[in-house]
């Protein structure tokens, strides 16, 4: 797993190598554009919508919500991504924080039309990501939506293959999604719409 200086690092080359991984179908980026044009998709159901994400990264998907008229909160981990991201969305509430705390006290009074999540909650255990999924959910306002895009399997079978056919370079300090494993401790209806072999979204509604 990457840590704090590991996220500062990464960020001026974090695009380019999430574009190598996806444009040659590989673990684990295989499906990313797909992956965020459905989540921008259903958020852009609703104009002028209020959108928190969760680990914006440098703003790929959050700058084009932004840009067409989204109000967005954000938290990430990484001070360069935030400043990559702040740039392109001068008036966003961007926050640094570590997920692994649960949210920061400027988010927690709030209430969301979307909240999203790209490529961010697998740094958390099953346990931790039910935990954080909930309090999610409770800030949604109603009928809001909770969009997670991220590396992700129906099945642990699923999974197991495609760590062993990408065991050279598989994380194993990452916590990948199961669908049918994680639906079951979920209090709240969720969609799961796969994308690629390792990716896809889960929808989950308040």
């Amino acid at each position: 797993m990457l840590n704090h200086v590991g996220f500062n690092l990464w960020a001026d080359n974090y695009d380019q190598t999430v574009q190598v991984s996806e444009d040659n179908d590989l673990y684990p980026f295989a499906g990313y554009k797909k992956i965020l044009n459905m989540i921008f998709n259903e958020v852009m159901q609703k104009d002028n919508s209020k959108v928190l994400d969760i680990g914006f990264g440098t703003g790929v998907l959050t700058s084009k919500l932004y840009s067409n008229g989204h109000r967005i909160d954000g938290i990430d981990f990484s001070e360069k991504m935030i400043s990559i991201a702040q740039a392109k969305m001068p008036n966003a509430n961007l926050f640094e924080w570590d997920i692994s705390k649960g949210l920061p006290p400027e988010i927690i009074e709030n209430t969301y039309d979307s909240i999203i999540s790209t490529y961010t909650l697998h740094h958390l255990t099953d346990e931790e990501k039910i935990a954080f999924i909930t309090e999610l959910v409770s800030l949604l306002e109603r009928d809001g939506k909770l969009l997670i895009g991220d590396i992700s399997f129906s099945t642990r079978e699923q999974l197991k293959k495609c760590r062993q056919d990408n065991i050279a370079h598989w994380d194993e300090d990452e916590f990948y999604f199961v669908h049918d494993e994680i639906m079951v401790s979920l209090p709240h209806q969720c969609e799961f719409h796969p994308i690629s072999h390792c990716g896809g979204v889960f929808i989950i509604t308040k």
